[in-house]
């Protein structure tokens, strides 16, 4: 199934007392670009997004929104300066032995004293923060995923109706062209009777005339290939990988094909199928290059 270059995909999860949000979006582009914003403190996590995204899309301009509140998950670790707190003990038992006072002193009065006590962030592993924002990612993926099928199936039915147009009209031009060379003879046999009326007219000269009109006007190779080319369009919308270069490519050699056919045929009812022709390919041009 092909898909549109154009999506969105959203999901919030809790994972780890982390708040995590993540949003994805994206546009036609040539190539892939990925963008991803994410908080500050959180940029380790940009290649391992980018990574993802890159194995799911293919072609597209994608921005990726990250929002982390991480305050639920934030925690302290106290720990003893020891140094310090042996120096303040040292010190208070000299200053008892000295003025004769009590040494006595407990763990809640030493921990009082200045910087006995250290409160600090406890360290994350960077790794673990990473995969929780992957597997949340994860899920903005699928949803944008599906979105990008379902347009993409939308594109597809569009794109097979007008490539049944083109069938149609293709068919009526192979119709018509034979017939432009009857008419072509006929008239070419009655100018010549009104010119020549007392000389009798060389029939093999208008056999010829004729020939010589209906190698130049001939679209049978043109046709041919304009319905492998069709053929073609039909089996790529059909798979499973993208094509979007592919069909780009391929729409314009029909759109050349199609060029072709006008340039030969000088017959008015033929031309009008030819522009209703190029008209539709241009149509189909435009929706593939919404196809990643």
């Amino acid at each position: 199934m092909i898909k549109s270059m154009t999506g969105y995909g959203r999901a919030r999860e809790t994972v780890n007392k982390r708040d995590i949000t993540v949003e994805l979006r994206s546009v036609n582009n040539r190539y892939l670009d990925c963008t991803v914003k994410l908080p500050r403190v959180f940029l380790f996590a940009e290649d391992a997004i980018k990574s993802m995204v890159q194995k799911s899309v293919s072609r597209g301009k994608v921005d990726v929104f990250v929002t982390i509140d991480a305050t639920g998950a934030d925690e302290s670790v106290v720990s003893v300066n020891e140094s310090l707190a042996r120096g303040y003990l040292t010190a208070i038992r000299a200053m008892g032995e000295t003025f004769g006072l009590s040494q006595e002193i407990s763990a809640r009065e030493l921990a009082r004293m200045p910087e006995v006590l250290c409160v600090t962030k406890a360290e994350e592993d960077l790794e673990s923060v990473a995969a929780d924002i992957c597997s949340v990612l994860e899920k903005a993926l699928a949803a944008y995923q599906r979105m990008r099928e379902t347009e993409g199936a939308k594109l597809a039915a569009d794109i097979e109706g007008r490539l049944q147009t083109i069938e149609t009209l293709t068919a009526a031009v192979e119709e018509r062209s034979p017939q432009t060379v009857a008419e072509y003879r006929e008239k070419l046999l009655n100018r010549m009777a009104e010119v020549l009326s007392s000389t009798t007219i060389d029939e093999s000269r208008i056999l010829t005339e004729a020939a010589i009109f209906a190698d130049k006007v001939a679209v049978d190779e043109e046709t041919v290939r304009l319905r492998s080319h069709i053929a073609q369009l039909r089996e790529m919308l059909r798979s499973g990988e993208p094509v979007g270069r592919k069909l780009d490519f391929l729409i314009q050699e029909v759109n050349r094909e199609s060029n072709t056919i006008g340039s030969k045929c000088s017959d008015l009812e033929i031309t009008r199928k030819v522009v209703a022709l190029k008209a539709e390919v241009e149509k189909i041009r435009e929706q593939v290059q919404n196809i990643e």
